[in-house]
């Protein structure tokens, strides 16, 4: 039977990585509040023919601060590489929801040169994340497998795919009248798509990749 020293040191485990947990939710909170503040505030505007800065900031900042903890900070990393793969990954099926940029593109709001291409990539990886997830749970071994692997690639790349778009799109402005842009994407409320959603899903991708990489390790030993 346990001890009351093993019990003790379960407890003391567990605390640190419910604070640590609650801390995440805490910043997942405010994060989304600054991100609604400044939208509000048409923070994320770019000038037709500029680039995007505030919104290629509002992506890739996160994502830096991100790997930088992760880097640097073990009990942050060793949270997220212990972290159930499975619901991570069912969470990147939300991206189903690209279809709406087809929608707006089909309603005359967002241009095709970025609709089609971050629409076709975000619907391929949502509507394949059910079974991926379900793949994981029924064999936990698949997260050594190259087929893993490739998906979380290409889920990265229409990520970076569709900023790259995004931002050849407003480069191109000109700001004729009734010239179709992107500029609805650095507005409310799509404007949590570049600014909130899309570094969500960026680092659930870097982080089942490191855990892919893990289990492939300890599959080769």
């Amino acid at each position: 039977m346990p001890t009351s020293m093993t019990l003790g040191t379960h407890r003391a485990r567990a605390h640190p990585i419910q604070g640590l947990t609650f801390a995440l939710v805490a910043i997942l909170g405010l994060w989304l509040a600054f991100v609604l503040l400044l939208g509000a505030r048409g923070n994320f505007v770019s000038p037709p023919g500029a680039p995007p800065l505030p919104i290629a900031i509002g992506v890739l900042l996160p994502v830096i601060v991100f790997l930088a903890t992760l880097a640097m900070w073990r009990p942050f990393r060793e949270l997220l590489l212990n972290a159930d793969l499975a619901l991570m990954t069912g969470i990147q099926a939300w991206r189903f929801a690209g279809l709406g940029f087809i929608a707006l593109y089909a309603y005359g709001v967002l241009p095709g040169a970025f609709a089609w291409p971050a629409g076709l990539g975000d619907i391929a990886i949502g509507v394949t994340a059910p079974w991926i997830a379900a793949a994981l749970i029924r064999h936990p071994a698949f997260a050594a497998s190259r087929v893993f692997a490739i998906w979380n690639g290409l889920g990265l790349l229409d990520l970076v795919v569709a900023v790259s778009t995004g931002a050849y799109a407003s480069l191109s402005a000109t700001g004729a009248v009734g010239e179709i842009t992107t500029r609805p994407m650095a507005e409310l409320p799509l404007v949590l798509i570049p600014a909130y959603f899309v570094p969500i899903f960026i680092m659930l991708h870097i982080v089942a990749l490191a855990q892919a990489r893990r289990a492939a390790k300890h599959a080769v030993v």
